[in-house]
């Protein structure tokens, strides 16, 4: 499809951002998730369909960059000691997944009378789900973070590194290979770890002094674009000896996920990562060739129940073997049952290596992209067993949901009263995640053993990437009143659940934040100034009972005049400003009468 005159790709553009401004919402409608409407749009508009495109093949070249920033912002919420602790669940529940539904497919397939290599690449290349897939679900429903959300996390990064010896196997097994010497061996081998190391020791020490000097020039398109290099370097460096892009991509992530620049990179990204995801499986529907699958409805629909059921079960009784609740097994088990985008990478390797031939590996293809299909189908299955169970008030922890219940505070503004306010906070355990504008600041508050992370509180994406969205309450500690007012509005537009205390700068601020119906503020300086009015009286020598009953007047009587003020202008009740405290407890009846 081409239009004369115009830029390239341009009529391609519009009729890719139509079809998913239309199937998208209509997806989401029924309750299926964006991923189905973006599927069922390509679908539409492929060379199967309508044919108002060509091949998705060129598209998915340039979307699997979707799936490249998907990993490298998962990254960043995964810090290399939460990692660590999920090395049990990468490297025992995964590769037991892997090699247990490999070989149970393997074995079908041979039972069905394919042959050695076919039977083998098949079956563990369906044995891989859909890491963007999964993790869009998982995205869209809040649950990345929860119990079962982290465990499918695990398997699917394992199954990320699986695709390099999976991929070795196809070159092993083609036909006229020599077998490589030990040289060879070990020269990839040194290869391999040196890109590896040159991703690590680059995301340690040099990213985050590169960073601090570009936010000292609040250009934010600079930062934006330092952040799109970090991530498509660290993929480009790995894809250059043979590794996967997008576990290039975690890995510099994972490596940033401390970094004082964490969500500000994670919300410059978001909006390149979700486009490119939406294009990416707008291509994997272009792919599937309707009428090859009518053609051979009754094989796909097979393969397909076997892949899913076989997938399933092993999801299942590992995830309980390794000590799920029988809720996170069953949660695991639907959301991971899908065939995977690297399936089309090692089926594809294999047909270049005479293993595969065209036919047979596109109703390969058909199964995964149905059983990606499927999988929200699945998922909303469970939902609905899980409302009929609510509905007869049965209590079934087999198809519970899963929700955090630990509060959270997010602190914005880190000068010296978000840190009191921070040291208070923690002083009883609660979590906090605290952003602030200045890297001097920031550097100050690390050397002091806080996680403070650069951000502009006036942005909504940063706000949602800090966690907004989760925080319980939010403590606004900014000392500029126009980006306090500016961030309180977003907040309660965007995540209105969350209580907004503030700090005040002066009296004109505290009456703003009253008619902006913040849950708490105070000035900055009362506290102290009261506490310092206690201290001069004391030296002078009154007695503290007396200093009490000042106290007492004086806060009852600046309420009396905040609540004029709002109605009156800035100078109303100026006369309550210097009136005595009487000599004994006074009550608010006595305040009247004494004001009459």
């Amino acid at each position: 499809m081409a239009t004369e005159g115009a830029p390239p790709f341009f009529a391609e553009s519009i009729v890719f951002l139509a079809a998913t401004v239309v199937a998208v919402p209509i997806a989401k409608r029924l309750g299926l998730g964006s991923v189905v409407g973006y599927l069922a749009a390509g679908a539409a508009i492929g060379p199967h369909g309508l044919a108002l495109l060509g091949s998705g093949e060129d598209v998915l070249h340039v979307a699997e960059l979707g799936v490249v920033l998907l990993l490298f912002v998962i990254g960043l919420e995964l810090d290399p000691h939460k990692l660590w602790r999920m090395k049990r669940d990468i490297f025992g529940l995964g590769t037991a997944q892997v090699i247990l539904t490999g070989i149970t497919l393997y074995g079908i397939g041979r039972l069905a009378g394919y042959p050695f290599s076919t039977s083998l690449i098949a079956g563990f290349g369906l044995a891989l789900s859909s890491t963007a897939f999964a993790l869009q679900i998982l995205q869209e429903r809040g649950q990345l973070s929860s119990a079962y959300g982290q465990r499918a996390f695990g398997i699917l990064l394992l199954q990320d590194i699986a695709i390099v010896p999976l991929l070795a196997m196809v070159a092993i097994l083609a036909p006229g290979e020599g077998p490589s010497t030990f040289s060879q061996i070990a020269s990839e081998i040194m290869i391999v770890l040196a890109a590896v190391a040159a991703v690590v020791l680059t995301g340690r020490y040099l990213i985050s002094p590169v960073f601090l000097f570009l936010a000292a020039s609040r250009a934010r398109e600079v930062m934006l674009t330092a952040a799109l290099l970090v991530a498509l370097g660290s993929a480009g460096i790995m894809h250059s000896v043979g590794l996967s892009m997008a576990l290039g991509a975690f890995l510099a992530g994972v490596l940033l996920a401390e970094s004082s620049f964490r969500h500000t990179l994670e919300a410059d990204i978001e909006p390149f990562r979700s486009l490119l995801m939406g294009l990416f499986f707008v291509a994997v529907g272009m792919s599937l060739n309707i009428a090859l699958v009518m053609a051979n409805w009754l094989f796909v629909a097979t393969g397909v129940l076997i892949v899913m059921g076989v997938k399933g079960i092993f999801l299942w009784t590992l995830s309980r073997a390794t000590g799920s609740s029988n809720s996170d097994a069953m949660r695991v088990a639907v959301t991971l049952p899908q065939g995977g985008e690297f399936a089309f990478v090692l089926f594809t390797a294999a047909i270049g290596n005479s293993l595969l031939n065209y036919s047979t590996a596109n109703l390969l293809n058909a199964i995964v992209i149905l059983s990606m299909l499927l999988t929200p189908v699945a998922c909303l299955g469970l939902d609905w067993l899980a409302e009929r169970a609510k509905a007869r008030g049965i209590e079934n922890p087999s198809i519970e949901t899963f929700e955090e219940a630990t509060p959270t505070v997010l602190v914005i503004g880190f000068g010296r009263f978000g840190m009191v306010v921070a040291q208070i906070l923690t002083s009883e355990g609660l979590e906090i995640t605290a952003i602030d504008n200045r890297p001097d600041r920031i550097e100050y508050a690390r050397k002091q053993g806080y996680k403070v992370y650069y951000g502009d509180a006036t942005r909504a994406d940063v706000l949602a990437a800090a966690g907004a969205g989760k925080a319980t309450l939010v403590a606004m500690c900014i000392e500029n009143d126009k980006v306090m007012g500016k961030a309180i509005d977003l907040i309660r537009e965007g995540f209105p659940d969350a209580l907004i205390f503030c700090r005040a700068t002066d009296r004109a601020h505290v009456l703003d934040l009253t008619k902006r119906g913040v849950d708490f503020q105070i000035r900055e300086t009362f506290e102290s100034s009261v506490v310092f009015g206690r201290a001069a009286l004391e030296a002078l020598g009154t007695p503290l009972d007396r200093i009490d009953q000042i106290e007492e007047d004086v806060r009852y009587r600046d309420e009396e005049r905040l609540a004029e003020q709002l109605t009156q202008g800035m100078y109303a009740g100026a006369d309550k400003l210097h009136k005595v405290t009487p000599r004994r407890n006074p009550t608010k009846d006595e305040h009247d009468a004494a004001a009459e």
